[in-house]
């Protein structure tokens, strides 16, 4: 049930990840201090000759599912984000010396864009994206079933997929009770494909099998949850 206790304690565990993005960038996590849940042994593939996509959440840390490009894997990510500061941030990091990540503005998907994100995937580089923030200033949204209510999911994720033709994998990092890391990485999909008639169709199917595994992770650590945004906010409420 929703309390004052337990809005201040999500706030408290909010303030607690601010904190230890900190120590993320600041290098005082180490691979060690991440249990890396990976039943389909993905990280072998990160090496591979072409790169796939990752869709996270804003669902416990996800520096740590980003740093983990720098402390252990070594490879190439590119963290698309809907920021106008993109640039101004990929100098902060590589002042702080991450030479493995960047972040690409994907407001738009235009086809320089396009164009851009296939030739990193064909040279093994992986692409990242959050698959729960509709941008706040318009962009393509479905509506599907999210813990029991109806909620906006962006398209991008699913859209970019398809026009990339790359595999898809979830990747989420929950805080563990002794403060150490849980990272997960599934396999989602091999790949999203539609004709223009079934497009709004298939877009749909994926992004509610996303809703359903995000809902089952949300339900493990619901204080982790720190997407703030009106998810089920209704018409009537925007009128209001």
């Amino acid at each position: 049930r929703r309390s004052h206790w337990r809005v201040f304690g999500q706030f408290m565990a909010f303030a607690d990840s601010m904190l230890d993005k900190l120590d993320v960038w600041n290098g005082r996590l180490s691979i060690e201090q991440i249990e890396i849940i990976d039943p389909a042994l993905l990280r072998d593939q990160l090496r591979a000759a072409r790169g796939q996509m990752l869709v996270g959440a804003h669902l416990g840390n996800l520096e740590v599912c980003r740093a983990l490009a720098e402390i252990g894997e070594k490879v190439t990510m590119n963290v698309l984000v809907h920021t106008k500061h993109a640039e101004q941030f990929n100098r902060l990091l590589g002042e702080a010396g991450a030479t493995n990540l960047r972040l690409i503005q994907v407001s738009e998907l235009d086809p320089g864009i396009m164009l851009q994100l296939s030739e990193r995937l064909e040279r093994g580089e992986w692409l990242a994206i959050a698959g729960d923030r509709v941008p706040l200033h318009g962009g393509r949204s479905v509506t599907v079933d999210f813990l029991g209510h109806p909620a906006r999911f962006p398209q991008g994720p699913w859209l970019l997929a398809g026009l990339l033709k790359c595999p898809i994998n979830l990747l989420l990092c929950l805080k563990k009770p002794d403060g150490d890391y849980r990272l997960t990485i599934e396999p989602f999909a091999e790949a999203i494909t539609w004709i223009r008639s079934d497009r709004e169709q298939v877009i749909h199917q994926w992004a509610s099998r996303y809703a359903e595994r995000l809902s089952h992770y949300c339900l493990e650590a619901p204080q982790q949850w720190f997407n703030f945004y009106p998810f089920w906010k209704t018409d009537d409420d925007a009128n209001a």
